[in-house]
């Protein structure tokens, strides 16, 4: 059960956390907080729960995350229903917890991409893929190993949601976009941020296995 309740935390940490810096900069429009402080609240409570969590339960907190690391044979498949329980439970729970506490807000951080549908699923695909480079790269599956892992990873998240977040709001996580499209009711063009992840992820996976040795995902590339 730590595993899972750690999952749960972080995740919940991360929709808090994350979604919440982008909902008090939509309440107060934008003046203190701007979109580069949404970006570092991104990469800053990501590298803050892998150094929290990494120990235990790998510090996942996203499905795509957790099925592409399966696929590479680094994590147990019986173990991925619990772990996007988990997570999905911990993300709902956070933006509950901002439409309670944010009654202005319309969004709660919702991710609705400002380009073609198309587009976004493309972009959305890449920041993916990018992010999970790194990870299996600093990884083993079941914990983050070395003290770079969460800066590795942390900066990731920073950099893409950067560039990335005024176009598409660099979601990078199907929970991330799932939460607060429930809560706020904006499930417009969902999908493509439940199915652009995953895809992403596992492609970062295959591509581990081109250009490592045969047998770098079962060992740790």
């Amino acid at each position: 059960m730590k595993k899972y309740i750690s999952e749960l935390i972080g995740a919940f940490a991360l929709v808090f956390c994350g979604t919440g810096a982008m909902t008090v900069n939509e309440v107060t429009s934008g003046a203190d907080l701007t979109h580069v402080g949404v970006a570092i609240t991104w990469g800053l409570i990501v590298m803050a729960m892998i150094y929290a969590f990494g120990e235990i339960s790998g510090a996942h907190f996203n499905p795509a995350v957790t099925i592409a690391f399966a696929y590479a044979k680094k994590f147990s498949w019986k173990e991925v229903p619990k772990y996007i329980i988990a997570q999905l439970i911990g993300a709902l729970l956070a933006s509950f917890i901002l439409w309670i506490l944010f009654p202005a807000s319309e969004y709660y951080g919702a991710t609705i991409p400002f380009i073609e549908p198309w587009r976004a699923f493309i972009l959305e695909l890449l920041l993916t893929f990018f992010l999970m480079l790194v990870i299996i790269n600093v990884s083993t599956g079941s914990k983050e190993v070395g003290t770079m892992a969460g800066i590795a990873i942390g900066g990731v998240v920073l950099l893409e949601a950067m560039f990335a977040g005024p176009i598409t709001k660099a979601s990078m996580n199907p929970i991330r976009s799932i939460a607060p499209a429930l809560v706020s009711g904006h499930l417009e063009h969902l999908w493509l941020y439940i199915f652009a992840p995953i895809l992403g992820a596992l492609l970062a996976v295959v591509s581990c296995k081109l250009v490592k040795d045969d047998n770098c995902c079962d060992e740790g590339c």
